[in-house]
């Protein structure tokens, strides 16, 4: 797997990383044992940048890679999580806080959970509004300055704020949803990366799963599936967005390939600073997501996928009404 370097100070990840979420939360059932095996096999292919986060259980998706990282060449491996939310003692979430004061209390909880002594990637998971993100920053500053940090990050944010961040510490990457489906962040916000020399993380680069192909309605997901609620995957919007998945799948047909490589493939061909993180808690997934980063189409193929983009407007919003409005445009 080859390696890119997202923002200016060094940080080198593997070119495609590993959304770790569904392993703990949001996507059916967990599966301990299987997802150890999926990290496990991850490093195997040269896929050493895992993305987590306190939110994604909450909590027990740090927990998972705490045990996945024990017995292993920690310098090897790429630790990317994130802070932002409040919870209960009944593990709910109860709003958004990343004063300074919190940001330090969720760093020790990230820390021991993932049983490290530092984070590579620390992000700020959503936005907060009560606290000026030239005050979270700085305290992020202080963190890579005591050592428990390496590089910081931000996600869901526009271009104002990412600029009001950087001038306070240097960003080493953006987190935001980019696919096939969700191209938004190509007006304004990677051209502002690329101005400010800022990686981009694109997650959900299979939509969820749903440019794979292998979601055909509803029943093929759990009961406690999230995507269930998802704007995207409800009714007639399922019916008009299912129509970029068959033109995905004839392009993949015809190539030898797979939908999901193809949407893999599309990101990396988007820019040396954007490094996709697609998310899987199965084995047979992520070998086939690793055949993306060798994945060789004919510029004809690609030029055949733009156009049908150019023509597609993806029904239904990105969240239900309530992740919309963590979202920051600005």
């Amino acid at each position: 797997m080859q390696k890119r370097i997202l923002g200016g100070h060094g940080l080198t990840v593997s070119a495609m990383g590993l959304g770790c979420m569904g392993m703990s939360w949001a996507y059916g059932p967990a599966n301990p044992a299987e997802s150890l095996k999926t990290l496990h096999r991850s490093l195997d292919l040269g896929i050493n940048f895992w993305d987590t986060a306190e939110m994604y259980g909450p909590f027990a998706n740090e927990e998972l890679i705490g045990r996945a990282l024990q017995g292993k060449s920690r310098q090897d491996i790429v630790i990317a999580t994130k802070f932002a939310f409040k919870f209960n003692s009944q593990g709910e979430r109860t709003g958004l806080d990343s004063s300074p004061a919190h940001i330090r209390q969720s760093i020790e909880g990230s820390l021991r959970r993932l049983k490290t002594d530092y984070i590579d990637l620390y992000y700020q998971h959503r936005l907060d509004p009560k606290t000026p993100i030239e005050d979270t920053v700085g305290a992020l500053a202080e963190l890579v300055k005591a050592g428990k940090v390496r590089h910081i990050g931000l996600s869901e944010v526009g271009p104002e704020t990412i600029r009001r961040a950087h001038a306070v510490h240097p960003l080493s990457a953006l987190q935001t949803e980019y696919s096939l489906w969700e191209r938004g962040v190509e007006k304004a916000i990677l051209p502002t990366l690329r101005e400010l020399g800022i990686g981009f993380v694109a997650y959900s680069p299979m939509g969820r799963g749903f440019l794979t192909g292998g979601i055909k309605n509803l029943d093929a997901l759990s009961a406690s599936d999230g995507r269930r609620s998802h704007p995207r995957f409800q009714g007639e919007n399922f019916d008009r967005n299912f129509k970029l998945v068959e033109a995905v799948r004839d392009i993949a047909a015809a190539h030898g390939a797979t939908p999901a490589q193809i949407a893999i493939a599309w990101l990396l061909k988007k820019g040396e600073n954007i490094v996709p993180i697609p998310g899987t808690k199965h084995v047979a997934y992520l070998e086939e997501n690793a055949g993306a980063a060798h994945l060789d189409l004919p510029e004809s193929a690609w030029a055949n996928l733009e156009k049908t983009l150019a023509s597609f407007h993806t029904a239904g919003l990105r969240f239900p009404e309530d992740g919309m409005k963590m979202i920051s445009v600005e």
